[in-house]
């Protein structure tokens, strides 16, 4: 079943958190990306607020989360998403790793929506979740390679990722 509060929804949180990821994204990228990172983080901000504007306007329709204990599911796989990535942080932070803890952060992020697929009742979330592991993962290596910060890749990487999710949102929500 198609659920068009819950596009709405993916283009307003999905549209937030890429603009949040661009903005970790200039931690410490080269130079002259960062110019270039500021301007892409304003695309996923006007996507979440026209997702924000279609949620509230359309807050009456169906969503997978009033469903029977979907919302308790959604809940708790969000703390344990909140909890993993606090608990990492804060071990990156003590053992003075910083540098690694925005690529823990995206791998959470990625792993959780394993977990949302079935709460929201859509395959998509396995393609969204497999792509930002692979982005946390691969900023660990290519961030070395390029001399920038792991958040500069994983901040470009999840911004994006989830920016592209945030119109699959709109695109999916209009052909309702």
């Amino acid at each position: 079943m198609d659920y068009l509060r819950d596009y709405a929804m993916y283009a307003a949180i999905f549209g937030m958190f890429g603009f949040c990821w661009f903005g970790w994204a200039q931690e410490n990228p080269r130079s002259s990306w960062r110019k270039y990172i500021g301007m892409a983080s304003a695309l996923p901000l006007l996507v979440s607020l026209v997702g924000i504007y279609l949620s509230v306007t359309n807050w009456q329709e169906a969503t997978a989360l009033s469903e029977s204990d979907t919302f308790k599911n959604y809940l708790i796989f969000v703390f344990i998403e909140f909890l993993l990535a606090a608990i990492g942080a804060v071990l990156f932070i003590i053992f003075k790793k910083t540098d690694y803890v925005a690529p823990w952060i995206l791998f959470i992020v990625g792993i959780h929506f394993f977990w949302l697929k079935d709460v929201f009742k859509d395959a998509s979330l396995y393609v969204l979740g497999t792509l930002l592991v692979v982005i946390s993962i691969f900023s660990l290596w290519s961030a070395k390679r390029l001399g920038v910060a792991k958040s500069a890749i994983t901040g470009i990487g999840g911004g994006t990722v989830l920016l592209g999710f945030a119109i699959l949102g709109l695109v999916r929500f209009f052909s309702i």
